[in-house]
């Protein structure tokens, strides 16, 4: 049998309308996999539906701003209600920094940030933990970091810290709840076209100064991460878990 088939199985996406969001749920999708995706964009929701459908998957949205517990605990709910179940969880959605000198930074630029990236994940990986502990199935779970996890970044400290902190939350979470079967890994990007990142990689200086240090040569791309959203989501993977895995095309090797 394939290993990586997802033929049966249900998966969550959060920021799955646009981005890297998109392109893992396209591969989960063109894998077999029934996709829910969580977003707050209605117009984007309604075509990435489509955009998935037509790759035969079933695929349903849900409005879901996960700055708001509420918002959450009903996306799951309506969630398993739509699908029955719920395998495996991207917890994808997020925010950029503002560019603000950190001197200058304000406590709610900085809470903003973390009610998003870190709030945000943490109610969403409870959600998931609950479901699939309770449903005794087990299940995966994956966190979408960054790689400025692991660097320092200038007018983002926020934006860091909320990626850094991920980190501990998906090996905290693996050791509690490996014994429910429940595999949680987290994912760093590296420079990935996305609207999120235009503004700064659409710059002459940014490509002339960051584009020579990736050794592949380009920026990532969505559907670079099509495929390890349906190793994590698959058989494949079912002996991984806690770990960190860097999609960047080297960048943080050279």
């Amino acid at each position: 049998m394939n290993p990586f088939a997802l033929d049966g199985r249900v998966a969550v996406v959060t920021g799955g309308n646009g981005g890297i969001g998109l392109g893992m749920a396209r591969g989960l999708a063109a894998a077999g996999a029934d996709v829910a995706v969580w977003g707050r964009n209605e117009a984007k929701n309604g075509a990435a539906v489509a955009e998935l459908e037509d790759l035969g998957a079933e695929a349903a949205a849900f409005s879901c701003d996960v700055s708001v517990e509420d918002d959450i605990v009903e996306a799951m709910a309506a969630s398993v209600d739509r699908f029955g179940k719920v395998d495996s969880c991207f917890v994808n959605a997020g925010i950029g920094s503002g560019a603000t000198r950190f001197a200058e930074m304000s406590l709610e630029e900085w809470r903003a940030v973390m009610r998003v990236n870190l709030d945000g994940a943490f109610l969403t990986v409870r959600e998931a933990v609950r479901h699939m502990a309770a449903r005794g199935a087990g299940g995966s779970i994956v966190v979408t970091s960054s790689m400025v996890a692991r660097f320092g970044m200038p007018r983002g400290e926020h934006y860091a810290s909320t990626k850094s902190a991920l980190l501990g939350l998906v090996r905290s979470v693996a050791v509690e709840h490996g014994r429910h079967g429940i595999r949680i890994n987290a994912i760093l990007p590296g420079w990935v076209e996305s609207a999120m990142t235009e503004p700064v990689l659409g710059t002459d200086r940014f490509q002339a100064n960051v584009k020579p240090r990736i050794p592949l040569g380009r920026w990532g791309a969505p559907d670079d991460f099509a495929g390890i959203a349906v190793y994590l989501a698959s058989n494949a993977s079912r002996y991984h878990t806690a770990d960190t895995i860097t999609i960047d095309g080297g960048y943080s090797v050279f």
